[in-house]
């Protein structure tokens, strides 16, 4: 039947609505571009500044960020390239914050792109043997040679 965690019960309350959070000064909107590892991401905020985040000992094990996730960040005063992780919207709130006004209309909300690949356009890969190339090897003999 399981171990102790069967016992212990799951923290689950994503049932739950909760309070929507605004952002104040000093906190920015952004999403999540690159997951780098030891508590930190890439993240793009929606002042249009690419910063280093650092998910807080708080959010670190119990909430689970991916990229792509709409989060608020609090900006710090002395390096204006790095911010915390404060609270990570899930996708009905970002929703509601998109609908209210307060997120761009640019932003993309649950939505499976990568950040880094968009060039898919200029890759033209070829298989296999053109027409005109199998005539050829059919023209040649090997007596001829």
């Amino acid at each position: 039947k399981g171990g102790k965690n069967r016992r212990r019960g799951k923290n689950d309350n994503s049932g739950q609505k909760r309070e929507l959070i605004y952002k104040e000064d000093g906190q920015e909107y952004a999403q999540i571009t690159k997951m780098l590892g030891n508590g930190r991401i890439e993240v793009s905020c929606f002042d249009g500044i690419k910063r280093m985040g650092h998910i807080r000992g708080k959010l670190r094990k119990k909430v689970w960020m991916g990229q792509g996730d709409i989060i608020l960040v609090s900006l710090r005063d002395f390096q204006d390239d790095q911010c915390d992780v404060v609270h990570k919207y899930n996708s009905d709130e970002a929703r509601t914050l998109k609908n209210v006004g307060e997120l761009p209309e640019s932003a993309k909300i649950n939505e499976t792109d990568t950040f880094g690949a968009d060039d898919d356009e200029d890759v033209n890969f070829e298989f296999g043997a053109e027409d005109e190339s199998e005539e050829e090897d059919d023209d040649l003999d090997i007596d001829d040679i």
